[in-house]
Order: structure tokens, then sequence, then C-alpha cells
């Protein structure tokens, strides 16, 4: 596994000085925002293919500093029932297939997207139980009808440009939100489709991260490093389900933090010890969102919290058998 870092947090840096910054900090890979909600601050994907030289400046660049990309991230809603912002992410994602087949990586992270509830919907509709039945009419139309013909178009692209990994963050607001939504993707569209594995989004809805990981094996495609405190109090009082600001921490439920500050050395040293079980061996790239600490304070106690848990090292042949 090597220690990577997704690069929004160092948008108020310039890349040249971000990527030495990380250099500096032991960091082996970064996870380039090219476009959609991540911004394309450092990287605008569609610049970079129009001005071929900044492609070969910033390989030039991450070499100079031994960091290689792990993935372009373009995480957006190309499903949005608005037209006009569906096509933004859309052409968004588009150029980052394209960028990523000209940088030779071979994975684009993001989410899946969800779809209003029918054809004259103004904004998206996340469905979250299955009764009453309208709701399973809402699924039905907008997986059959919207998610998986749209996927199917997007991966028949992406392989045509070398991607071999469209790996969504499973994110609760989009319709890939769990395990069994991604192998639902999956199953319908093909194997290029696979996991960002981010436990900050499933510590919070119950799921257990090592066993979602065991489940997903063979389909976890990238990792995020990101971390969840649940609230007890909060959560006894009004469950999960929390529409709260995110800075208003004190009557949330629950809130991201950096590593180590939602859960200790054992839940995260599990997690990568299931990530490594099931053959995973990638980045494990820092995400940094914690509201009570600094992007360089939270990111430096990412890294030095990582690590102590990240496996490096294959494991070799058993020599005590």
């Amino acid at each position: 596994m090597k220690l990577g870092v997704m690069n929004p947090v160092l948008y108020s840096m310039s890349l040249e000085k971000s990527v030495e910054y990380l250099s500096s900090l032991g960091v082996q890979t970064i996870e380039i925002g090219v476009g959609g909600y991540p911004g394309k601050t450092h990287v605008d994907a569609r610049d970079y293919l129009e001005n071929p030289s900044k492609i070969s400046d910033l390989v030039e660049l991450l070499s100079k500093n031994n960091i290689e990309i792990s993935a372009l991230s373009c995480h957006g809603n190309p499903v949005h029932p608005d037209k006009d912002i569906a096509k933004q992410f859309h052409d968004d994602f588009i150029n980052a297939i394209l960028l990523a087949e000209k940088l030779k990586v071979d994975t684009i992270v993001g989410f899946s997207g969800c779809p209003g509830d029918s054809e004259g919907s103004k904004h998206p509709n996340w469905v979250t139980c299955a009764w009453p039945n309208d709701y399973l009419q809402v699924l039905d139309y907008q997986w059959n009808d919207v998610l998986i013909p749209y996927w199917k178009e997007t991966a028949k692209y992406a392989k045509q440009h070398g991607i071999n990994k469209i790996a969504f963050e499973m994110h609760p607001g989009f319709c890939v939100y769990n395990t069994s939504s991604l192998l639902k993707l999956r199953e319908a569209v093909g194997e290029i489709i696979g996991a960002n594995f981010d436990p900050s989004h499933l510590f919070w809805q119950g799921i257990k991260p090592a066993e979602a990981i065991k489940a997903l094996k063979g389909a976890i495609y990238h990792f995020h490093a990101k971390d969840t405190k649940i609230d007890d109090a909060n959560t006894a009082i009004n469950g999960v389900l929390d529409t709260g600001s995110y800075a208003d921490l004190s009557k949330r439920s629950w809130s991201f933090r950096t590593v180590g500050y939602g859960n200790d050395y054992d839940v995260w040293k599990e997690i990568i010890s299931a990530l490594k079980m099931v053959g995973y061996d990638g980045a494990i790239s820092i995400e940094h969102e914690d509201a009570l600490m600094s992007p360089r304070e939270g990111l430096e106690k990412a890294v030095e919290f990582l690590k102590e848990v990240i496996i490096y090292e294959s494991a070799g042949e058993m020599w005590w058998v």
C-alpha cells in the first residue's frame, strides 16, 4: 500500500508547492481533483488537454518529487435532472477520462449521481425507504431508465480511452451509497465499476467498514482515509439522519474528523488489515474535511497516524509454518 493525499485540502497553495510539501511529509501518491465538486484549482482537465505542455510539466513535477498519481477525481452528478447541471458534470467527467488517458492513469474517482423521481423533476431525489410503494417506483425509474443506461454508455467510452476502473465513492445522497447498491451497479454495468472505499460515509450509516471491505473483495479500486465521529448523545435523541449544518458540530449526530479522531488505532488497523486480506494494495488517500483542524494540522496528523497503520510491504512466505 502507499500513503496518498487528495489534493483539494491544499488549494490555498500552488500545485508546485503542494507537491513539494507532500513529498516532504513522505506522501507517495496524489489523487488530483480535475472537475466536479472537488474543483479544478490545481488541474483543470479541459485546460490541460488544450495545453499539452502543462501535462508534461505535471509529469515532471511529480517525478521530481517521487509522487505518483493514484487517480483523477471528478465527483459530480451527471444524471442530475436539471439537464444543464448534468451536462456540466458529464463534460467534466469526459475531460477527466481524456486527461487520465494522457497521464496513463487508469482510475477515475467519482459519484454515481442521483436522478430526480421522474422526467419532470428539478432536483435529485435520494430514496431511503421501501414504503410507501411510491419510492420503489422512483427507484425503478432512477436505476433502469437513467442510472444504468448512463453508466453503461460512459463506461464504454472510458474503456475506449484506457480507463479500467471507475471508482464510486459510496455516499448518501447518491444512488450508490452502500455495499449492496455498489454491487448492484457493478453487476449491471460491468467490472469497470468498483468502489472508492471511504469509511467516513459508512461509519454513520452503521456499517462496519472491515466487513464491507470483505464483501467487496475484488471491487475496491481506491481508498479514502477519512474518519467520522458519532456523537452518541445526539444520535440517541435524533438518530443518524442529520441535515444540520456541518459547522454546528455540537448539535450534529456525527461529524467528519481526521483519521484517529473518530475511531482509534484498533479500528483503523482492522480496516487496513481487511484491505490487505482482500488483495487491495493501492493508495490510502487522505481526504481531510475536519472542521476542528486547519488543513495543515489535520493533514499532518493524518499522515503520522496512517504511517503507523498502513501495511506497506508484501507479507511474503509464511516462514513460521
